[in-house]
């Protein structure tokens, strides 16, 4: 058997290491969207940038911004467009008028996969400070293996138009290649969590000195991966947060189902059930049966070429990076050459170290804190019934069902710019992630429950501009 990948060996700083990089020197320059006046006074946005210090940062830089939406971001260089490519729909509103302090930064950390600002150094993450402040706090984690901007567009948009402070973390290790950060399996997801945790205690305090006092509300938000991470929080670390959106969270068990079950038959069978002919049907059962709802086969194609065989290998390479891609009776699934196959990986077959680094994330369903969670039922990168409706059956066997709401939203996918490629037949979650937020405000604000969890069905007739504004959670 051939030897394990090398993995990039690295400790996370321990808090000696944290408090001497909180004395590195603090740099807070304006930024070119908005210059200091000639006489050299600041603009009243930034009367309290130089309070606005992130503890435990080993390097920080604050900026004056006159808009701190993708709107002006993207033309000041305070956002990377690049991390959200692909996540939202072409036609999703961008807020406006929304003037305030931005800080870019990074955590002690050895790893070096994010480029972002040429600092060549993981941890980095952003805080955003709108003047106008409702009093309350978002955080969150990159869905994917994506960077700090990557909610941007999605949500973080939407946080500082409505007031929120913001705040966002690349999760320690980003790119296809995150999974040789850490000393053994499970270590680089099982740091995202923890970064989260270490943001969330930060941008607490930022808020506090900014706006001299603390928030009044503190959310945890996020998608996909960010979703897991919401997940994990308001279960370990409820006391951080008032509550929670999840939006289509993935979910690691360690004796499943996690994507190391289902995503292995999508790469098994997708290819007879294309190529048609007496093995189609065969092979389309097999789909169905690991969670690939009848209905969605027009996605197929699209996750077949850019998503299935990635995820898997990445996050196999992560959890399992001992299989060596031995398939059975020596006929192999994949081209000749291939250093490991995923179509033939059997999770149950794995030995129990496999299982000891699933353990490491695993969730439990023991939330001590509200949550909204909404998942698309054409989701077939992380198919629904493999995923959140086991995270909410998980919820109600720990007797926390009075804390959860979960939505299935008929035909969302993934992601949302599909709702482009496929109008009427994909329905995008962005609005369904606003009236979830919306929900939660009133459920802490005013005991007002929101409405009992279903399916939301795809209104007859809706056409794309609706579906892109339109998504209330009484169905």
């Amino acid at each position: 058997m051939p030897s394990a990948p090398q993995r990039h060996h690295r400790r996370w700083l321990r808090p000696a290491a944290v408090a001497a990089a909180a004395l590195t020197a603090w740099t807070a320059a304006p930024s070119a969207a908005a210059p200091l006046p000639p006489d050299g006074t600041r603009p009243a946005h930034c009367s309290r940038i130089d309070a606005a210090k992130v503890p435990g940062a080993a390097r920080q830089q604050a900026s004056c911004l006159a808009e701190l939406t993708t709107a002006g971001t993207v033309a000041s260089g305070h956002t990377d467009p690049a991390d959200w490519a692909g996540l939202t729909p072409e036609g999703l509103a961008t807020p406006r008028g929304v003037p305030g302090i931005q800080i870019d930064g990074y955590f002690p950390d050895t790893s070096t996969t994010n480029t972002n600002h040429g600092w060549n150094h993981d941890s980095q993450f952003v805080i955003r400070l709108p003047d106008h402040w409702n009093g309350g706090l978002v955080v969150s984690g990159a869905p994917g293996v994506r960077e700090q901007y990557a909610n941007d567009r999605a949500f973080g948009d939407w946080a500082v138009s409505q007031g929120y402070a913001f705040a966002a973390t690349d999760k320690g290790a980003t790119s296809a290649t995150f999974h040789r950060d850490g000393e053994t399996p499970g270590d680089a997801l099982a740091e995202g969590n923890h970064r989260v945790t270490q943001l969330t205690r930060a941008a607490r305090q930022v808020v506090a000195r900014r706006y001299q006092r603390p928030p009044s509300r503190t959310l945890a938000m996020g998608m996909s991966n960010g979703g897991y991470l919401v997940r994990w929080q308001l279960e370990n670390h409820p006391e951080l947060y008032d509550g929670g959106v999840d939006w289509e969270g993935t979910l690691w068990r360690t004796e499943g189902p996690n994507l190391l079950t289902f995503l292995p038959t999508a790469l098994r069978h997708y290819p007879a059930y294309a190529a048609g002919g007496a093995g189609a049907e065969q092979a389309h059962r097999a789909m169905e049966a690991a969670g690939y709802p009848a209905g969605s086969e027009f996605l197929w194609p699209f996750h077949h070429q850019y998503y299935w065989d990635l995820t898997q290998r990445i996050y196999r390479e992560e959890l399992d990076p001992e299989f060596d891609g031995a398939t059975e009776a020596g006929t192999p699934f994949c081209a000749p050459g291939t250093p490991a196959c995923d179509a033939d990986y059997a999770y149950a077959d794995r030995p129990r170290e496999v299982r000891k680094a699933v353990a490491k994330i695993a969730l439990t369903g023991r939330i001590g804190k509200p949550l909204i969670s909404f998942h698309g039922t054409y989701d077939v990168l992380l198919p629904i019934s493999r995923s959140s409706d086991v995270y909410a059956q998980l919820v109600r066997r720990e007797g926390r069902g009075h804390l959860h709401r979960y939505y299935r939203v008929e035909a969302g996918t993934h992601v949302d710019s599909l709702a482009d490629t496929f109008p009427g037949r994909v329905r995008p979650l962005v609005p369904c992630h606003r009236s979830a937020a919306t929900a939660l405000e009133r459920w802490l604000d005013h005991g007002v429950r929101p409405p009992s969890s279903r399916t939301l069905k795809l209104p007859e007739g809706a056409g794309p501009e609706k579906l892109l504004t339109h998504c209330p959670l009484n169905g």
